[in-house]
């Protein structure tokens, strides 16, 4: 593996228009930490410095008109995001405002590894600007927004479970994409506003607050719906 010192490094400042004005600007960096290694290079090779600060740049964006964050004042105050690829298990993760992408994981990946990242990567810049309800909300919940992102965003991977499938609404990721997919079918909006709720803490009473139902009902109703359906 090449070491933090000989890898790539590269910037791109991003200034978003929102309202007829400019909004402070965003610095994406991003950086490969795995050249060499059979993952290192299937990223260069397949996306590259380009087309990781475009992906960077297009699922902000899409981010921030999905939580319909019209201005610098609705989001998370960060000045900058880096996307790291390097050697680790699992494939993907978030802290603060680093992305970390594993190399092993993009290596070994059997299908469409472009379309495969940029659903990885919509995922994890999520994370960057997702409200935690200060860091009370249930996990289940941050996770399937992050995925309700990335299905929302047209990039949902074939693997992911059925619509309907599930125990709990906030089992994560793709079960609760679904759910929260039907929320906002039944309250236009639903995953901006709860989000947005977030910003000052958690209640599970935000799901009444916003649908007049609480999360248990709204829960049987979306699993009815497919029973019926199925």
């Amino acid at each position: 593996m090449a070491s933090r010192a000989a890898a790539v490094l590269g910037l791109m400042t991003l200034t978003a228009m929102f309202m007829g004005q400019a909004s402070e600007a965003l610095v994406f960096a991003f950086s490969n930490h795995a050249q060499g290694t059979t993952g290192g290079n299937r990223f260069d090779q397949e996306i590259g410095q380009s087309g990781a600060f475009e992906i960077m740049d297009s699922s902000t964006k899409f981010i921030w008109n999905t939580f319909h964050q019209n201005s610098a004042a609705d989001r998370k105050n960060v000045d900058k995001v880096t996307l790291i690829v390097e050697s680790m298990d699992g494939v993907a993760y978030t802290s603060a405002d680093e992305i970390h992408l594993s190399s092993d994981y993009v290596g070994n990946y059997g299908g469409d590894v472009k379309a495969e990242i940029r659903g990885v990567l919509y995922h994890e810049m999520t994370h960057v600007w997702q409200w935690n309800g200060q860091g009370k909300a249930p996990g289940g919940l941050i996770e399937g927004i992050a995925d309700y992102v990335r299905l929302t965003a047209g990039l949902a991977p074939s693997h992911w479970v059925k619509p309907g499938t599930g125990d709990k609404w906030d089992h994560g990721y793709d079960v609760t994409a679904y759910f929260l997919q039907y929320c906002d079918s039944i309250r236009s909006g639903f995953v901006a506003d709860i989000n947005a709720k977030m910003a000052s803490g958690w209640d599970l009473g935000f799901f009444n607050d916003l649908t007049g139902k609480s999360v248990d009902q709204l829960w049987s109703d979306y699993k009815s719906k497919y029973a019926a359906s199925g």
